[in-house]
C-alpha cells in the first residue's frame, strides 16, 4: 500500500513538473515572439525628424549644403552674441534719469558722474559724456552726448549687417545647387540619348533639396535678423529720450 501511494505521489510530482515545464516554455515562445514582433514594428516605424533631416542633408550633396549649413552656423553666432549684447545694454532710463537728478541736487556732478559709472550700457555712457562736458556749457555737453549717441549707436549695430548677407547668401547657394543639379541632370539625358525618369530624378533630388534648405536657413536667420533690428530701434528710442531729458536736466540745474 505504502508503495502504491509513494508511486502515485511520484507520478503526480513528475506529471506537474512537466505540465510547469511545457508553460514555461510556451510562456517564453509568447515573450520571445511579442519581443520579434516589437523589433519588426520598430524596424518599420517611419524615422524620427533629425534623422529624415540627416538623410535629406546628405542626399542633398556635402558641396552646397555644407556652405548653406556654414551660413546658418555662422549667422546664429552672430545672432545670439548680438542679443546677450542688447540685452546686457537695456537700461531703466526712467530710473537713471531720476537717479541722475537726485545726485546733481545733493552731490554735484562728481556724484552723477559716479553714478553712471556704476551703470552698465550706452545710456548712462552718454549721459557720462555729457555730464562730463557741463563745466563747458549746456551747448558743448548737447553736442558731446548726440556724437556719442553715434558711437553708441554703431557698437549696437555692429556685426548686424553680417547676418542680412547670410540671410541672402544662403537661398542664392540653394538656387545655385539647382542649377547645377539641373545642368548635371540634362548631361545624363544627353549622355543616354533617352529621356528616361530615372535617369534626371537624381539631379532634380538634388537640386530642390538645395533650395528647401537655403530657403530654411535663410528664414531661420530672418526671424533673428528681425528681433534683432526691433531691439536696436528700442534701445535708441531710448536713448534719444533719455538724451533730450538729460539736457533738460542739465539746463535746469544750470539756473
Amino acid at each position: 500500500m505504502k508503495k502504491l501511494f509513494f508511486a502515485l505521489v511520484i507520478g503526480s510530482i513528475f506529471m506537474l513538473s512537466n505540465s510547469l515545464i511545457a508553460n514555461t516554455i510556451s510562456i517564453n515562445n509568447i515573450e520571445n515572439n511579442t519581443i520579434i514582433q516589437d523589433i519588426e514594428e520598430e524596424s518599420t516605424e517611419a524615422p524620427s525628424f533629425t534623422q529624415e533631416l540627416k538623410n535629406r542633408f546628405i542626399e542633398g550633396g556635402p558641396g552646397f549644403m555644407g556652405i548653406v549649413l556654414i551660413c546658418l552656423i555662422l549667422g546664429l553666432a552672430i545672432a545670439i552674441e548680438r542679443i546677450i549684447f542688447l540685452n546686457l545694454a537695456t537700461t531703466n532710463t526712467e530710473k537713471l534719469t531720476s537717479g541722475i537728478e537726485e545726485a546733481l541736487s545733493s552731490g554735484g556732478v562728481d556724484a552723477a558722474k559716479e553714478l553712471c559709472r556704476n551703470t552698465k550700457g550706452p545710456v548712462a555712457s552718454i549721459f557720462y559724456q555729457g555730464l562730463d562736458r557741463m563745466n563747458e556749457g549746456v551747448e558743448s555737453a548737447e553736442k558731446a552726448v548726440v556724437a556719442y549717441g553715434g558711437v553708441q549707436m554703431g557698437q549696437l549695430e555692429k556685426n548686424v549687417s553680417w547676418i542680412s548677407l547670410f540671410i541672402a547668401l544662403a537661398p542664392m547657394l540653394g538656387f545655385m545647387g539647382t542649377v547645377i543639379g539641373m545642368i548635371q541632370a540634362f548631361d545624363k539625358i544627353e549622355a543616354a540619348g533617352d529621356m528616361q525618369p530615372s535617369l534626371v530624378a537624381g539631379g532634380i533630388k538634388v537640386a530642390l533639396l538645395t533650395t528647401v534648405f537655403g530657403l530654411v536657413v535663410a528664414i531661420i536667420l530672418q526671424v533673428f535678423y528681425n528681433y534683432i533690428v526691433a531691439k536696436i530701434d528700442s534701445i535708441v528710442n531710448d536713448m534719444e529720450d533719455a538724451s533730450i531729458t538729460l539736457i533738460d536736466i542739465l539746463v535746469a540745474n544750470k539756473k
